[in-house]
């Protein structure tokens, strides 16, 4: 019994280990550009748009590495994706075409 709630403690300290060890990352929107405009990012790791312009965004991706499309969301809110394999992810606005950034997700 004590060897099993030891096993048990031990994937507890593995599972929160591996939760805490992945980065949060945040890019801001504002004056119709992301900032910043390009990010370096490990795979596992979440990526949150915060919309801080005074109108809707939709930021979305077509890229083989992640495609997403985050929906319209309005001032002071803000969507996250997670980034689970490497590679380059160009992103957009549909909302305003010139607003673009690009993610290098790397292993």
């Amino acid at each position: 019994m004590q060897t099993l709630m030891r096993a048990g403690a031990v994937l507890a300290v593995v599972a929160l280990t591996t939760q805490v060890g992945a980065a949060d990352h945040v890019v801001s929107q504002r004056g119709k550009e992301f900032f910043p405009k390009k990010m370096q990012v490990r795979a596992g790791e979440r990526v949150t748009f915060m919309n801080d312009d005074p109108f809707a965004h939709n930021v979305f991706s077509l890229s083989d590495a992640k495609s997403f499309d985050l929906g319209s969301y309005g001032k002071g809110e803000g969507k996250a994706i997670t980034l689970e394999k490497p590679g380059t992810i160009e992103v957009e606005c549909a909302v305003h075409p010139d607003m673009r950034m690009v993610i290098e997700v790397r292993q």
